[in-house]
């Protein structure tokens, strides 16, 4: 209409301080926000923290993504999405409030001159679009919370991996010492009456997950069937397997600080939810909680299945109980398995709290999404139950019992002995290609009986002197293996993940090795 106002003021009728004002505070944000992630990368590059700088550099990945929702959000809010038009019949479903609130509003709607309704207005998309972007900084925020609270109750296992190199340790779980399984500490914790009952044994690790979390018996006592499983005598004697849990769950920090496509699909299930007569409210947010408890009692039952295990060989044992890393004792055979557990729990907790705050900001209290005070309590109270469950209880328990499957990580090796392989490989490959023999390839052999030795200077000498070894095999921190070690490809293959660092070492293709070669073996000096 010709007397018609315009909906807003233009850039046109403002003044060109106040545009040139906007615009330098918000370059400025971008330019502090930029270099502030810019120098975490050069000091976690300082720090050689591998896994963290990949997880930083996902962090980032996610801001791109989200600028690019919002470009295209802001391209087709006010065109393409905002003249959609469907029947009113189909406009009135599945709405967030009662029809008594929201028909008794009018609102500018283009699409009624044609009989139907906008499907979503530009408005509508605009807040879609905020939402979006707080609860991408929520899950993160949320996450890296939740690793460090974690990281910090897991502090105190460094004094306990310092007491397996003192003579006390030493001599009370000296191999030669012979004690009845059910006398040890670790038996008495785990090897009881209720430990052959499947539902007594449930409702024990339930409540035994809160007092407390990791016994020390435990971790000791896994600490020592994990080295006595996958390491020689020579390796275990100065291996800190408190490193490497520690190396372990910073790799598992870059799987759950990302945001995958099936948690995006999660989301808009979420958003579902929130329709009027559903009362999400009152059960949606104890979802995450029901997981976060079933397992910690799931890790809790490992223990104990590992425990009676033992006492099902022999009622006397040597030293220590030794348990036995195994896959069969998680879901699915797969350790893994647990961790999208714990990611899922993370994100369906990081949206309750989005949701939360976006809609309280936006739109108040009381609104269509919190017509009841208990609504808030309730999202705000199991947030920050499921923070400190899965900070101080779920993720120490994960970061310990997960190391009990059948293969290692990749994170045994250090960083110098992963570069070093990558170059062996691109170097072994180089050869092959250019049509030469190499060094490097005869120490692949088809003698199943003897297997050759590989020993090549940038593995055997890689960066001595960064790893602090001296001549023992020990520095001023201790190493987290073996001064020496033999592969083979057995060996190699029980090593979770190995493939994605140096290929497929079982089965090469035939641009790396020969495809008659059966054993593979390397010995370096420098190690995880």
């Amino acid at each position: 209409m010709a007397g018609e106002l315009p909906k807003e003021k233009t850039l046109a009728a403002t003044p060109t301080w106040a545009v040139a004002a906007f615009f330098f505070v918000i370059v400025a944000i971008s330019i502090v926000i930029e270099k502030i992630l810019h120098h975490a990368e050069l000091w976690l590059k300082k720090k050689r923290k591998v896994a963290l700088h990949e997880a930083l550099g996902k962090i980032k990945a996610e801001l791109m993504l989200l600028g690019f929702i919002s470009l295209l959000l802001t391209m087709t809010q006010e065109t393409a999405l905002s003249d959609i038009c469907v029947p009113k019949k189909v406009g009135d479903s599945w709405h967030p409030c009662k029809e008594d609130v929201y028909s008794k509003k009018k609102y500018h709607d283009p699409c009624l001159e044609k009989g139907k309704v906008q499907l979503v207005s530009a408005y509508g998309i605009h807040q879609l679009h905020i939402f979006i972007f707080v609860l991408a900084l929520f899950h993160v925020v949320y996450c890296v919370v939740t690793y460090i609270l974690g990281k910090l109750k897991m502090g105190k296992w460094k004094a306990w991996e310092d007491e397996t190199q003192t003579n006390e340790y030493k001599f009370y779980h000296d191999p030669e010492r012979f004690r009845f399984a059910r006398e040890t500490s670790f038996g008495r914790r785990h090897l009881q009456f209720w430990s052959r009952s499947s539902l007594l044994l449930w409702i024990v690790c339930f409540f035994r997950q809160f007092f407390p979390s990791v016994a020390k018996v435990d971790y000791l006592t896994l600490r020592h069937g994990f080295v006595s499983e996958h390491l020689p005598p020579q390796i275990g004697a100065t291996f800190d397997f408190q490193v490497y849990i520690n190396k372990a769950l910073e790799e598992d920090f870059k799987v759950i600080v990302g945001i995958s496509p099936a948690l995006w699909f999660c989301a808009v299930l979420f958003l579902l939810t929130n329709t009027n007569g559903w009362y999400s409210d009152f059960w949606l947010p104890f979802i995450p909680l029901i997981i976060v408890l079933l397992v910690g009692a799931k890790l809790q039952v490992i223990i104990t299945k590992m425990g009676t295990r033992v006492l099902d060989k022999g009622d006397v044992v040597r030293g220590s109980p030794l348990v036995h890393p195994n896959d069969d004792l998680f879901w699915f055979r797969r350790p893994s398995f647990i961790l999208f557990l714990i990611h899922f729990a993370l994100f369906e907790n990081a949206f309750q709290l989005a949701f939360f705050a976006w809609s309280w900001l936006k739109f108040g209290y009381p609104s269509c999404y919190h017509e009841h005070l208990e609504d808030m309590i309730i999202r705000i109270v199991m947030g920050v139950v499921i923070q400190v469950l899965c900070s101080y209880v779920t993720l120490p328990l994960y970061a310990l019992v997960t190391q009990m499957g059948s293969n290692m990580k990749p994170v045994i090796f250090s960083d110098d002995v992963v570069l070093a392989l990558r170059s062996w490989q691109a170097t072994a490959n180089k050869h092959v290609n250019e049509g030469r023999p190499s060094a490097i390839a005869t120490t692949f052999s088809s003698r199943p009986t003897s297997p050759m030795r590989m020993s090549p200077a940038y593995l055997r000498h890689s960066r001595k002197r960064s790893s602090g070894l001296d001549s023992e095999g020990r520095g001023g921190e201790r190493a987290s293996a073996s001064p020496s070690r033999h592969y083979n490809i057995q060996d190699l293959n029980k090593i979770d993940g190995l493939s994605e660092i140096v290929g497929d070492v079982e089965n090469p293709t035939p641009r790396e090795v020969d495809t008659s070669s059966s054993e593979f073996s390397f010995r370096t000096k420098d190690s995880c």
